[in-house]
């Protein structure tokens, strides 16, 4: 892969040593919900699903998997790619897959840059990316994974018209967005109004993240971007 930052744009990967059947699970489990990324992707990514689907969508750093499991559930036409590395977060979101049998997402568990360099263009329906890493400390910005470069990967893979979706409770985090965002030719800021990214999309779950952030008083904003038609 090219153009990539030298490092990941993620922190740690591993947390407390999963249980044996978590262990099992990621083992046997894990390469049969995951994507191939040395082989070429199909023309037609609902062919990644074991059942038909409508529109494919992705979620860029899954976290704990409350949201991208929370879809999957509630729409079973719809197939969703989850990337997630830290291995505590995929193998709770693997363990959940198995147990209740959902046929609507594949997973990656490192960097998400290879799976949308690996995606062909025009493919996704939409994308979100919540509650990432912040890197508080400005010299780790460089480390955030909303960049120029990675715009250009996300307008790539978008359909026109597609919506990117965006959470975050810093509000550096958020302001970095905005404006890198504003300064991409292939996306357009949505809201027309404050409410429109004071609250959340319809059926939004909440994760663990978000309920934090509440706890420790600080006000989640809800960013959409739709991908232009034309650049």
């Amino acid at each position: 892969m090219t153009d990539r930052y030298e490092g990941a744009f993620f922190g740690r990967r591993k947390g407390k040593p999963l249980s044996p059947k978590r262990s099992a699970l990621m083992e046997n489990e894990l390469p049969r919900l995951g994507l191939d990324l040395t082989a070429p992707p199909p023309g037609d990514l609902a062919q990644l699903f074991d059942g038909p689907v409508r529109e494919v969508w992705l979620e860029v750093g899954f976290g704990g998997g409350e949201h991208l499991l929370h879809r999957a559930r509630e729409n079973p036409d719809v197939g969703f790619i989850g990337v997630e590395p830290f291995i505590g977060s995929m193998a709770k979101a693997v363990s959940a897959i198995v147990s209740e049998g959902i046929k609507n997402i594949r997973l990656h568990d490192d960097d998400a840059v290879d799976v949308l360099d690996w995606l062909p263009e025009a493919s996704l329906d939409l994308a979100y990316q919540l509650y990432p890493d912040p890197w508080p400390k400005k010299r780790h910005w460089k480390r955030r994974f909303v960049n120029a470069k990675n715009l250009d990967r996300y307008a790539r893979v978008l359909k026109p018209g597609a919506e990117f979706r965006f959470a975050s409770d810093i509000d550096t985090y958020v302001d970095w967005t905005l404006r890198h965002c504003h300064d991409h030719p292939a996306f357009e800021w949505t809201a027309e109004c404050a409410d429109d990214w004071r609250r959340p999309w319809a059926g939004w779950p909440g994760t663990r993240y978000e309920a934090k952030a509440l706890r420790e008083g600080r006000v989640p904003r809800y960013l959409t971007f739709r991908r232009s038609a034309t650049i």
